[in-house]
């Protein structure tokens, strides 16, 4: 099979490039909890520090993450026509590749940090099979309607709330001041025991949480089918002959992304629930914000591939690409990282340094795992958990498909 070395460059490099937004993203996580990312104020935060959380949630926070699950809808496509190449049954091949996704992200989210997305990405690779081997219109048709049902469905759902509070106010800020001294200070232990067995309410709690996997499933969907519809029409192959294109497209989904998340903190009277209390986020608010938040993430991507189209032999695009390359071992890796600084069974930081001492954490981090990758690289050919993840899928402990249509000498292509 002939690879496009030069495409693969590309989409390395902007998935090596999302990962610095995730982590950025992610730090809120880090720092404050799931439900502590929302109400700073429990932690005591500066206005500064107020000024650097809306600037946050207006240019990182929901902007990222769906550039990460693009690349999956897109890697998802190109890795079934490598399969239908070798004569492979893809559907059989993907499915134990989402098994051990699903088995990654539940050790993920159990011994180490509840903000994992490799059990939710393992689960949706199984309705995506329904995808691919639809037209390329299909899938477009198919992700553009469901993504503007979103706004359809908070309209008409604008009085409830989701799972992304606990509807009482005071019980969540409870729950939150609650918890601060035990991931500050806690043991692993007992911080894993507040992470995985901490729900408050009982069945009300569980119907929310219920209906926030569902909600997130239909409201993720359109960026995966973007994806696959973006590697069936070959959007980064020749990216040098498509810069105009690029540009024009980044533009135009930059100032869309940028003015519909501001919109939410310039007229937050719109984005208020029934009584105009906040209770939690209503249907109206989730599916707003996820929406402009997908609207920017397009234009992240656009951009970088504009820009990494000028400069695809520099020393920067091939280390964005080394840390592309090992995207899933750099993904657990900066919850280990980053759980360890904050956390009570590592420098206990948690909620205690800011939002802009975050984002110095983050730089930091990220710095390393670029040196870390390309250095790694030079010396194997392919990360650990993604030579794991091969073994797997492939039943190989080379990590390779076995190739049905060539002889055993011509394995190794």
């Amino acid at each position: 099979m002939t690879v496009n070395t030069s495409r693969q460059t590309l989409v390395d490099a902007i998935r090596g490039f999302s990962l610095l937004g995730i982590l950025l993203s992610n730090m809120l996580i880090f720092q404050y909890g799931l439900l502590g990312k929302d109400k700073i104020d429990l932690f005591n935060a500066s206005s500064f520090d107020h000024g650097m959380h809306i600037f946050m949630k207006i240019a990182v926070e929901g902007s990222f993450m769906p550039i990460f699950t693009f690349l999956f809808g897109y890697g998802l496509f190109k890795m079934m026509e490598g399969l239908e190449v070798k004569e492979l049954k893809p559907k059989r091949v993907l499915a134990r590749r989402f098994v051990m996704l699903l088995a990654l992200g539940l050790l993920h989210s159990i011994f180490v940090w509840e903000g994992d997305i490799l059990l939710f990405y393992g689960l949706m690779g199984f309705f995506l099979l329904l995808f691919l081997k639809r037209k390329a219109k299909t899938v477009l048709i198919w992700g553009v309607v469901l993504i503007s049902l979103t706004g359809l469905i908070g309209l008409a759902g604008s009085g409830f709330e989701t799972g992304t509070s606990t509807g009482d106010p005071a019980k969540t800020e409870r729950s939150i001041k609650d918890s601060i001294p035990i991931y500050s200070e806690g043991t692993y232990l007992e911080i894993m025991e507040e992470r995985t067995g901490s729900s408050e309410s009982e069945d009300d709690g569980s119907m929310k949480m219920a209906l926030t996997l569902v909600l997130t499933a239909l409201l993720s969907l359109p960026m995966f089918l973007f994806g696959i519809y973006a590697a069936k029409k070959n959007w980064f192959l020749k990216p040098e002959t498509k810069r105009t294109s690029y540009f024009k497209k980044a533009i135009i989904f930059l100032l869309l992304g940028y003015a519909g998340k501001s919109l939410y903190f310039v007229w937050p009277d719109l984005f208020k629930s029934g009584g105009g209390e906040d209770t939690g986020m209503s249907l109206f608010t989730l599916g707003y914000l996820v929406s402009a938040g997908c609207i920017l993430a397009l234009g992240y991507l656009l951009s970088a591939a504009w820009l990494l189209s000028h400069i695809k032999t520099s020393a920067m695009t091939s280390r964005f690409a080394a840390v592309g390359k090992l995207s899933l071992t750099n993904y657990l890796m900066q919850s280990i990282i980053c759980t360890t600084i904050f956390y009570g069974y590592g420098l206990g930081l948690y909620g205690k340094i800011g939002i802009a001492a975050g984002i110095g954490v983050s730089l930091l981090v990220y710095s390393a795992q670029v040196f870390g990758s390309v250095w790694y690289l030079k010396r194997f050919k392919i990360g650990p958990v993604e030579w794991l993840l091969r073994v797997w899928t492939y039943w190989s402990w080379g990590g390779n498909p076995r190739n049905k249509v060539t002889q055993p000498t011509d394995l190794k292509s």
